[in-house]
């Protein structure tokens, strides 16, 4: 069965679905041409099968898609950013040291 994210505005958050089932989300909320980032949790059923991995890539997709960049103060997601340094442009210069990220990209 195909798992997809899914963007649900009116409750502020991306799910990630297999068929009907929600297997995680990610909470968010945009303002200012900013994604902020507060959550993320995982079905523990289906733990350790990289379904936030690919919950937080699809998060990540729409923030670039749309033009804005993310306050990332979901933990996963912050690490998610350090393991893959080419998303470091999603987090705004001045917004970095405030993560931990101002060496992600070296």
């Amino acid at each position: 069965m195909e798992t997809t994210v899914v963007d649900v505005p009116e409750r502020g958050r991306f799910e990630i679905r297999q068929g009907d089932r929600v297997l995680g989300l990610a909470s968010y909320h945009v303002d200012n041409g900013q994604m902020t980032l507060p959550h993320t949790e995982v079905d523990p059923s289906v733990g350790g099968q990289g379904i936030g991995t690919t919950l937080i890539a699809g998060v990540l997709d729409a923030a670039r898609d749309r033009g804005l960049t993310v306050l990332p103060y979901c933990s996963f997601v912050r690490h998610y950013i350090q393991q893959h340094p080419e998303l470091i442009d999603l987090v705004a210069v001045e917004d970095r040291p405030h993560f931990g990220l101002e060496t992600a990209d070296r």
